[in-house]
């Protein structure tokens, strides 16, 4: 199939009142584990590569090229995002090699400087028909950054949207980033106050450390774009530790990294179908007809 759009996956999501689930790459079994989750549960899956990852591989094109190849292959609904990236050259350089969705990440600057640096990227990606999120301030947990109290004020996030232009915002709602536990309690209040004073879908990263239940409450108060990252990289690492303790003598890395593919792979099947199911209510200014769940 080809390349799905993430603005596609997203504005279905969006009018079914349901989430659109998007997971990070850290590696090609991780990618593999992904796809295969999509094909599996019939929803679509958005693939995110963070400038973390790039580091990771010494470079973008190795685990774009790839990414993009496992998405265009499988007959499931595979979108490809660039998340987290906060380099100009590295947006250009992944657009160029085809992936038409970014994440334009200056929420470390000062807000005046944000909004310059994010509104001048977004018209050179709109100019070549990609996707464009930003952030504005930082979401809590990662780099030392604003604790998970932290909440993202609705007029200064309209004002931010016009300003820049963007096709939807990551907002602090009280996730953090790296969590290990799934116990944060999210502003479902905030959340549909944002979902009503926006034109765009909104985006909530620092995922893994929110319980399920309250995924879906997010959701139903007007969360769209859903970011999982540590719990499934947790996933894959627990059982690669599990299978290592069972047979220490294993020296072939295809015999641990296998089941932790699939491992993956089931938990993120799971994901999906939660997140790409219709919430029963929506949040105000959302649209009011449900639509059938968001399946590939």
């Amino acid at each position: 199939m080809p390349l799905v759009p993430t603005s596609s996956i997203v504005t279905a999501a969006r009018e079914a009142r349901a989430g659109a689930a998007a997971f990070n790459v850290i590696h090609l079994e991780t990618a593999e584990a992904l796809v295969a989750a999509a094909e599996r549960s019939g929803f679509p899956v958005i693939l995110g590569i963070s400038e973390n990852c790039i580091r990771y591989h010494g470079s973008l094109l190795p685990i774009a090229r790839a990414t993009l190849a496992l998405a265009e292959a499988s007959t499931a609904r595979v979108a490809v995002h660039l998340d987290h990236i906060t380099e100009a050259e590295l947006v250009r350089e992944g657009v160029a090699a085809g992936i038409r969705s970014v994440m334009v990440d200056a929420s470390a600057l000062p807000y005046e400087e944000n909004v310059a640096a994010t509104a001048e990227l977004t018209t050179w990606c709109h100019e070549r028909g990609a996707y464009v999120e930003a952030e504005l301030g930082e979401v809590g947990g990662k780099d030392g950054v604003h604790a998970p109290g932290a909440r993202t004020d609705p007029d200064e996030a309209l004002a931010f949207v016009r300003a820049t232009g963007v096709d939807a915002l990551a907002v602090a709602v009280g996730s953090s980033h790296a969590m290990h536990e799934r116990t944060a309690v999210l502003d479902k209040e905030l959340i549909a106050a944002l979902a009503e004073r926006l034109p765009v879908p909104l985006v909530l990263h620092g995922s893994s450390g929110v319980p399920d239940d309250e995924l879906r409450r997010a959701v139903a108060a007007g969360m769209t774009k859903i970011n999982i990252s540590t719990h499934l990289v947790s996933v894959f690492t627990r059982s690669i530790r599990d299978t290592l303790d069972a047979a220490p003598g294993l020296v072939d890395s295809r015999k641990y990294v296998k089941p932790a593919r699939e491992a993956v792979a089931q938990e993120a099947a799971r994901l999906l179908g939660l997140l790409g199911t219709p919430t029963e209510a929506a949040a105000p200014g959302r649209p009011a007809t449900a639509e059938a769940p968001v399946r590939g």
